[in-house]
């Protein structure tokens, strides 16, 4: 059972590398990548424990990419996390993750919510500060019912505390992950609602620029989907990946390792590792 995409409190997932490991393998996976944001700081503690039980690590990453004025994610399967070109390139994506949180607590303050980066920095602790910690701590303040009434109402577009971002560029973040031995993965792609000419052309150009495989199965993707991310699998001759996109139990529709199959016809991401 492979469990391609899923991230810990490196990033901004619940369980710590060693205990995301664990319950990976208490829920039947036997191949997992851990694939924090812009961070491979968990990866030797969850190396470590999947010696110790029956899974096979994939190192991985989650690269942020901005793309036609959008966030895009790529994953990065089977790195070697110190290649000295991905480490320069995830260092800057984290200090622009340090500068946005930094603008968000300014303008959630402004807003009349203080104190929310000081919390969000003790929620995150070791890791990386994301909007997902300040989602915590407004929940917790209870302002919001949920983290996606949080995002919903604070944190999007055209909200109090939306900071717009520059990511990495699509070609150099692939080329990170090519130097580092990697395959590079288009994640989730119909969460970023794009129409069927943008997607095309979102498709074509990470493939032009080095990408080899697509997420046709992910946590949150209907079947509906699935057979649309299939196609361009298809279309653009790419490998599937399959991935939950773990990040906490509070989400309980995504599970670890409970996805359905990829479409047989498919060649599954893997086949260019383990050949």
């Amino acid at each position: 059972m492979y469990d391609l995409h899923t991230h810990s409190t490196a990033s901004d997932g619940a369980y710590s590398p060693s205990e995301l490991v664990r319950r990976a393998a208490a829920s039947g996976v036997t191949v997992l990548a851990l694939t924090d944001h812009d961070s491979t700081a968990g990866l030797d503690e969850a190396e470590t424990t999947a010696l110790e039980t029956d899974i096979r690590l994939i190192p991985g990453v989650e690269i942020s990419v901005t793309w036609a004025e959008k966030t895009i994610h790529i994953v990065g399967l089977r790195i070697q996390r110190n290649c000295e070109i991905l480490r320069r390139g995830l260092s800057g994506l984290q200090a622009t993750r340090l500068e946005r949180a930094q603008e968000i607590g300014r303008r959630l303050d402004r807003f009349g919510i203080s104190g929310t980066f000081e919390a969000a920095r003790e929620i995150a602790g070791d890791g990386m500060i994301t909007r997902t910690h300040f989602a915590r701590h407004l929940v917790e303040l209870g302002l919001a019912g949920s983290l996606k009434d949080v995002f919903d109402r604070f944190l999007t577009r055209g909200k109090p505390g939306y900071v717009p971002t520059r990511w990495a560029e699509m070609a150099e973040a692939i080329a990170w992950i090519k130097t580092a031995g990697g395959v590079a993965a288009l994640a989730h792609p119909q969460r970023y609602k794009l129409t069927g000419s943008w997607m095309r052309r979102l498709v074509g150009e990470f493939k032009e620029c080095g990408g080899m495989a697509i997420e046709v199965v992910s946590g949150t993707a209907s079947p509906g989907d699935t057979q649309s991310s299939a196609d361009y699998a298809r279309r653009f001759e790419l490998h599937a990946s399959i991935g939950s996109d773990f990040h906490s139990p509070e989400t309980g529709w995504v599970k670890l390792g409970r996805l359905p199959p990829l479409p047989s016809d498919l060649p599954p991401v893997w086949t260019l590792w383990d050949r």
